[in-house]
């Protein structure tokens, strides 16, 4: 089963309404936006950060933000931090770069950390391991299947407003 299918699998499983947008591959945030109709802000952009130890972690944040590092150091107690190669996300997720979705340990063996920025949507949108195809469903929906570690992490984001 391919990632894109355990996804689907898992939604259709727990009754969860979600779209599908097949569109012209897109591996930026703009591009995936532009592709979807979507407005950008919805887009969860799903970082693979590596730390001291040697473990791998997942950060999703709105595609309209930028990542501290610095905060995802505190988060995660490790001054050293890196994001994932290339290589590594194909060899540990089975996807390139931008087609990494929004899933942790219910799909992908990695904790999952989301943004507060994430829940300024009533949507999220997201590739499911292709950068062909988007998902778009509820924020609601998603935190409550993925159930994600939630704190802040972007640039210049107040979660207040």
């Amino acid at each position: 089963m391919t990632l894109t299918e355990k996804i689907r699998s898992s939604l259709e499983e727990k009754r969860i309404n979600y779209q599908e947008r097949h569109h012209t591959p897109a591996r930026t945030c703009d591009e995936s936006a532009r592709a979807r109709g979507e407005e950008k802000k919805i887009g969860g952009k799903t970082l693979m950060l590596k730390d001291k130890n040697g473990a791998y972690h997942l950060f999703v944040l709105s595609a309209t933000l930028e990542a501290d590092s610095g905060k995802i150091r505190k988060i995660l107690k490790s001054q050293k931090l890196r994001f994932a190669t290339e290589k590594e996300l194909k060899t540990l997720a089975g996807v390139e770069k931008g087609a990494l979705p929004p899933f942790g340990r219910d799909i992908l063996p990695f904790d999952l950390y989301v943004d507060h920025s994430i829940l300024q949507n009533d949507r999220i949108a997201f590739h499911p391991g292709v950068t062909n195809l988007s998902f778009i469903m509820d924020v609601s929906d998603w935190l409550r299947l993925t159930r994600p570690t939630v704190c802040s992490f972007a640039k210049n984001f107040d979660s207040k407003g």
